[in-house]
C-alpha cells in the first residue's frame, strides 16, 4: 500500500446507485409547494397578472411526476446514475418554463435553478454533473431571452433595468459553475476520506486480530495437552499388551508417535503464541527491526541506529508494541525500500521528553509539489513509481500510516533529505524522502509496573 506520492487524479468515482428516489420525491414536493406558494401570493397578493392557468399546468406536471413515481416505484428504490441524472434534468426544466412564463430573469426566484445542478453535483458523477451545469447555463440563457412580462392587473410592467437583468443572469451562469465545482469537489473528498477512512479501520482489525492470534494459539496449546499425553499413555499401554498382535502393536506405536509430533507442533505453536501474548513491550530497536523484517531480503540494505539525545538516558528505552504503531513503521519503511537506490536508515533518538523515529533512504524523494499534500488519502503514485518491479498502489498508504501513527499521539513530518544525521564521513547522504514521527515519550514508554503481574496465590 505504500508508496512515493505525486499529484494526479484520483481514483476513477464510483457512485453506483446512491440517491434515494424518496428524497428526490420529498424534495420535488417541497419545490411544488413552494411554486404554488409563490403563484398564488403573486396573484392573490400583489395583483400580478400572471397566466394562472399556464402556471399551474406547469406545476401540474411536477405533481404528476411525483405521482408516477410513487405508484411504479417502492420507496427503497434507489436511482441509478442516469436515472438521477434525468430526475435531475425535468426539474430543471420544469422551473426553467415556470420562470419563462412568470418574467425570466425579471422573477426574483430565478436564483432557484441552481438547486438541480447543487443536488447533482453532490451526488452524481463528474460527467452527469457537467451535463446538468451546461444543461442549466442553457436553459436559464433562454428564459432571459424568450419569457412572459410580468404585468400587473393594472397594466403596468415589471420589470429591473436592463444592467440589473443581465446581472442576475451573469450571476446565475457564475454560480452554476462554482457552486457545482465546489459542491462536487466537497462531496468527493468527504466522500474519499470515508472510503480511506474504512480501509484504515481494516487494517488496524487485521493486525489486531494477528495480534490476539497468538493467545489464542497459546489457549490452544494449553488446554489440548491434557488429553494429547492421555492419548500418548494409553497407546503405550495398549502397545504393551499387544506384543502377540504385531499388526495391533503397530498401530498403537504409530498413535503414540502422532500424539507426540502433535505435542511438538502445539509447544511450538504455544511458545510462539505465549512470546506474542506476553512480549506486550520491547527495546524501541527491536520494534523497529519488528516492522522492517518483511523488507530484509529486498536487496536493499537497512541501517538501524538507536541513541539518546543530549541528556537523554543512554540505555533503550522499553515501548509498548501497538498493532497500529509496528503496521505505521512497516508501511514506511516498505515506502522506503520501494524508492530506494541501495539503502535506507531507520534511526530512533530519544530523551525524557520525546521519542523520535526517522526513516531515510537515497532514492529521488518526494516531488515538492506535493509535500504539503503527503497524507491525503488517494494521492496516486508518483509517475516514475512502475520503475520498482511489482509496485502497484492505490494511494492509501501514507493516508492509513499517518493515521495509526496519530492514534498512538505522533505527529509526522516529511521532507527531502540532503546530508547524514549521523557523524561519520562513511556514512552516505541521506538524499531521498525522509518519514520523522515524534511521541511524547509518556504515549510510549513502557511502565515499569507492566509486566505480567504477581502470580496468584495457591489456596490449599
Amino acid at each position: 500500500m505504500a508508496q512515493r506520492l505525486e499529484a494526479q487524479p484520483g481514483p476513477a468515482e464510483i457512485h453506483h446507485d446512491w440517491v434515494r428516489l424518496r428524497t428526490l420525491i420529498f424534495l420535488r414536493w417541497t419545490a411544488i409547494v413552494g411554486q404554488l406558494g409563490a403563484i398564488f401570493v403573486a396573484y392573490f397578493v400583489y395583483d400580478i397578472a400572471l397566466d394562472l392557468a399556464l402556471c399551474l399546468a406547469t406545476v401540474a406536471a411536477a405533481i404528476a411526476a411525483n405521482l408516477v413515481a410513487i405508484f411504479l416505484f417502492p420507496d427503497t428504490k434507489r436511482l441509478t446514475q442516469p436515472e438521477a441524472a434525468a430526475t435531475l434534468m425535468f426539474d430543471m426544466a420544469q422551473l426553467a418554463l415556470l420562470l419563462s412564463i412568470t418574467g425570466g430573469m425579471n422573477n426574483p426566484f430565478a436564483l432557484l435553478i441552481l438547486v438541480p445542478v447543487t443536488i447533482a453535483a453532490t451526488a452524481l458523477e463528474r460527467s452527469a454533473t457537467i451535463l446538468l451545469g451546461l444543461s442549466t447555463m442553457v436553459m436559464i440563457s433562454i428564459v432571459a431571452v424568450v419569457y412572459l412580462p410580468l404585468v400587473s392587473k393594472t397594466g403596468e410592467v415589471i420589470a429591473v433595468p436592463d444592467v440589473f437583468e443581465f446581472g442576475y443572469w451573469l450571476s446565475i451562469i457564475i454560480g452554476v459553475a462554482f457552486l457545482g465545482a465546489y459542491a462536487h469537489k466537497v462531496a468527493s473528498e468527504v466522500r474519499s476520506m470515508g472510503d480511506a477512512l474504512r480501509a484504515t479501520q481494516l487494517a488496524l482489525t487485521r493486525e489486531q486480530k494477528l495480534t490476539d492470534l497468538g493467545g489464542v494459539v497459546a489457549a490452544a496449546a494449553h488446554e489440548l495437552g491434557t488429553p494429547l499425553a492421555t492419548i500418548k499413555l494409553v497407546s503405550s499401554e495398549l502397545a504393551d499388551e499387544l506384543e502377540d498382535s504385531p499388526d495391533l502393536r503397530d498401530d498403537a506405536l504409530l498413535i503414540r508417535e502422532q500424539a507426540n509430533r502433535c505435542r511438538d507442533i502445539l509447544h511450538s505453536m504455544g511458545r510462539v503464541g505465549k512470546d506474542d501474548l506476553h512480549m506486550r513491550t520491547a527495546p524501541i530497536v527491536a520494534v523497529l527491526r519488528e516492522a522492517a523484517d518483511p523488507h530484509m531480503e529486498r536487496g536493499i540494505e537497512i541501517h538501524f541506529d538507536a541513541h539518546p539525545i543530549v541528556e537523554g538516558l543512554e540505555r533503550q528505552p522499553t515501548i509498548y508494541r501497538y498493532p497500529e504503531l509496528i503496521h505505521a513503521l512497516r508501511n514506511f519503511i516498505q515506502n522506503a525500500v520501494d524508492f530506494a537506490h541501495s539503502t535506507v536508515w531507520v534511526e530512533a533518538e530519544w530523551d525524557d521528553e520525546e521519542i523520535t523515529v526517522r526513516i531515510s533512504d537515497d532514492g529521488k524523494g518526494y516531488p515538492t509539489s506535493v509535500l504539503n499534500r503527503i497524507g491525503d488519502p488517494f494521492l496516486q503514485p508518483r509517475a516514475n513509481a512502475a520503475e520498482r518491479k511489482g509496485y502497484e498502489g492505490m494511494g492509501l498508504g501514507v493516508f492509513i500510516a499517518k493515521t495509526l501513527i496519530e492514534r498512538t499521539g505522533g505527529r509526522l513530518t516529511f521532507s527531502n533529505g540532503d546530508a547524514p544525521f549521523a557523524p561519520g564521513a562513511a556514512v552516505p547522504a541521506r538524499s531521498g524522502a525522509v518519514v520523522e514521527v515524534v511521541w511524547p515519550a509518556s504515549r510510549l514508554l513502557a511502565r515499569d509496573d507492566a509486566g505480567l503481574g504477581l502470580n496468584q496465590p495457591i489456596a490449599v
